[in-house]
């Protein structure tokens, strides 16, 4: 038990984002309170007289061996009453030290959200365009053109989501190539010229047809502006960098081509998220944002770090577990009404749902009911490229079991592929099917 707080309050205080030796505490605290107990109720469960001999000298009672039982069980009785009130005391105890920690752990974020109730964002001087008219279909079922904070996917390794007090929190960008090495402050970012953009986020480990994927209206400061500023070029243009490595204030590291974040792209360092300041869960008070690369390679959260270096010479954590150093979003899309196994009426039915291939664009999406032809389904109207798009097709349902299967086609000309593939290492592929019954 103390071993695993010595382990506990020693990754407390390693953390990136250690603010020093109080962040042992909880560890400490639980640790010392649990071994106490533990040494208590262990003790309470020894019920002496069981099986043990007579006394020397002890005088047989008329009952014999009942006397000698009853007078155990007397004891073991008194021990069971005891065990309770400790067990009970053992409750208390740990609710107290639960408080105690969360006080404890509660102290260090105070600040952090002080910083994000009193932050006000600037107006964007560049504000996103509104969302077209016939972006958003008016079908039950389909998922809304903009994804609410609250229903927007995550993925972390954290075990806590960390609390950055804005009006501490620095970014240092550094490594080759940069001419000019800085250190920003949050004030400084928010000095800067702020933009505003619709962009779809897509997570690596999104099955085909799955639900980690997510659009927003993102503020924040262009990236690439940034980086060239401190003298970065893109490997196009001679740089000695193609890799981006952002850290996060939790230890994560996430790599990105350079060239992808400095070739046009609104790549971004996001502060604000559907109009309000990033969450917590969400990156707060800055993140970055890249249309069209998996999140493992472009979303960090809570990033105090950039260093150019290379692929060659660094390999970032999900690159050491085996995943792709490159990862464009893959064309994918998926039926959000019927859902699998729904038992709609024969007649007239609406299949509909959401396609993405972020900075490429949709230009077609089609259905197929059981082994039929490929039909064309109605695209509602595009907001970006680096949007997904809503689409619809009125479908004649006929009784009986079948299945729908959607693709989608690129900008590009690619189309959907059916090769089914898991989402190591670089994204899942295969196209999505939903089976129905019709009555």
């Amino acid at each position: 038990m103390l071993l695993f707080g010595v382990v506990g309050a020693a990754a407390a205080i390693s953390r990136p984002d250690s603010t020093g030796p109080t962040d042992a505490l909880p560890s400490v605290v639980g640790a010392v309170v649990g071994a106490g107990l533990l040494f208590l109720l262990v003790g309470r469960l020894e019920i002496r007289g069981l099986g043990e001999p007579p006394t020397s000298g002890r005088r047989p009672t008329p009952s014999g061996r009942g006397a000698a039982e009853g007078d155990t069980s007397r004891r073991a009785g008194w021990d069971r009453r005891g065990f309770v009130l400790a067990a009970s005391g053992a409750a208390v105890a740990s609710a107290g030290a639960g408080a105690l920690g969360r006080v404890l752990n509660g102290a260090s974020g105070r600040g952090a959200v002080a910083s994000r109730t009193d932050l006000v964002l600037p107006a964007p001087a560049s504000p996103a365009p509104s969302v077209p008219r016939g972006a958003q279909l008016r079908i039950p079922g389909v998922s809304s053109f903009t994804t609410p904070n609250r229903e927007f996917y995550r993925v972390d390794t954290a075990l806590v989501v960390p609390k950055v007090d804005a009006n501490a929190w620095r970014l240092r960008i550094h490594g080759r190539g940069v001419a000019r090495p800085a250190t920003l402050s949050f004030d400084d970012l928010l000095r800067r010229e702020l933009i505003e953009r619709d962009i779809t986020l897509t997570c690596v480990s999104n099955e085909v047809g799955g639900p980690y994927v997510g659009n927003a209206r993102w503020i924040g400061v262009r990236l690439a502006d940034l980086l060239a500023e401190c003298g970065v070029e893109p490997p196009s243009a001679g740089g000695p960098a193609d890799q981006l490595v952002a850290r996060s204030v939790d230890g994560m590291t996430i790599g990105s081509p350079v060239e992808d974040v400095m070739d046009g792209r609104d790549a971004l360092l996001a502060v604000g998220m559907n109009g309000e300041p990033l969450p917590f869960a969400h990156g707060f008070p800055v993140r970055m944002v890249v249309p069209g690369l998996y999140g493992y390679v472009s979303a960090c959260k809570w990033i105090e770090d950039i260093e150019l270096t290379t692929f060659d010479a660094y390999d970032p954590y999900w690159v050491k577990r085996k995943w792709a150093r490159g990862a464009p979003v893959k064309t994918q899309s998926r039926i959000d009404t019927p859902k699998p196994f729904a038992r709609p009426r024969a007649g007239a039915v609406m299949v509909a749902g959401v396609a993405w291939a972020q900075h490429r664009g949709i230009d077609r999406v089609e259905i197929r009911v059981d082994d039929g032809p490929w039909e064309q389904a109605r695209l509602a109207a595009e907001d970006s490229r680096d949007t997904w798009r809503q689409w619809s097709y009125p479908w004649q349902a006929t009784k009986g079991g079948h299945t729908l299967t959607v693709r989608a086609t690129d900008r590009t000309g690619t189309v959907q592929t059916e090769k089914r593939a898991r989402t190591v290492p670089d994204g899942a592929s295969g196209r999505h099917s939903v089976v129905v019954t019709v009555d």
